[in-house]
């Protein structure tokens, strides 16, 4: 009983930071998201309304139009980021010169902080003084600047561009250490059966890669979900809204307009989501653990 006694004080420290960091906050949000907080009453003076925040919220057409957003911004970064760093994990995995280097250069994108990446990108996207801009004119292309970021039709596929470049070098990570992984025997062993490289790619390498795949695109989803930095930067979720996402409207309810209670709600709303890809995250793990 001792011993068991002892083993809780060791893990006191790092369950009680977890407390204060997490646990602390997520209550005192859910609890913010009761009231209401107008601009004109301090914090203290909160008025309690129950869960007409949430219902404010989901009946709201701004977050209807920015759940719109959210779901092209999370579905197509992750997916295009996907297939671009599988492609390029399927390129290195052969042996050539200049290999190294060519991983290093292909890495540089990820190591880059968002926020640095976000501003050159929005200077080298920016209608007036953007390079691309710049370049298209001067060679003939264009006979007017590019409008990537100005325009509502645009703006959107233009992050998602820029969130897919910066975050491709991830998927080429993490499969290239996945296809590291494959039996070559199994592969060889194919093709004295007559198997053709698609073959052997197809049946062999694919059903392989299944787990690390599966954990790859679900931390791709949660972290192009609860993406901040990048529309933020370079947007803020303009023009008129066709870049607002959540996670950037819940930034400018509590921070913009001062709306604690609305933005805790959002917030909350947010937080159900991202548990609920938390399970399918660990029971991936499970299932890779199991099958290992």
């Amino acid at each position: 009983m001792v011993r068991h006694r002892a083993d809780y004080l060791y893990v006191a420290p790092a369950v009680l930071v977890m407390v204060l960091v997490i646990a602390y906050p997520v209550w005192f949000t859910f609890y913010l998201s009761m009231f209401s907080t107008p601009p004109n009453l301090a914090l203290e003076d909160k008025i309690f309304v129950g869960l007409d925040n949430y219902a404010r919220i989901l009946g709201a057409d701004s977050v209807h139009e920015a759940s719109l957003n959210t779901l092209v911004w999370t579905v197509a970064s992750t997916a295009l980021a996907f297939v671009l760093g599988f492609g390029a994990a399927l390129a290195l995995n052969r042996p050539f010169r200049g290999r190294g280097l060519l991983r290093g250069i292909l890495l540089v994108p990820y190591v880059i902080s968002a926020v640095a990446a976000a501003y050159v990108w929005r200077w080298l996207l920016h209608s007036d003084l953007g390079v691309l801009s710049a370049l298209a004119m001067a060679t003939g292309l264009r006979s007017q600047p590019f409008n990537f970021l100005d325009n509502t039709d645009t703006v959107l596929a233009s992050l998602i561009m820029v969130n897919v470049w910066k975050e491709f070098p991830f998927v080429m990570i993490m499969m290239l250490a996945g296809l590291q992984t494959v039996p070559d025997q199994l592969l060889r062993a194919a093709q004295v059966d007559g198997a053709g490289p698609w073959q052997r790619f197809w049946h062999i390498t694919v059903p392989h890669l299944g787990n690390v795949s599966l954990v790859t695109v679900l931390l791709l989803l949660a972290a192009n979900f609860n993406g901040f930095t990048i529309p933020w930067v370079m947007t803020g979720g303009g023009p008129a809204g066709a870049s607002e996402i959540w996670i950037t409207q819940i930034y400018q309810l509590a921070f913009g307009r001062i709306r604690f209670g609305l933005a805790s709600a959002y917030s909350v709303i947010l937080f159900a989501v991202m548990m609920t890809m938390g399970y399918f995250y660990v029971r991936a793990l499970v299932g890779r653990d199991r099958a290992s």
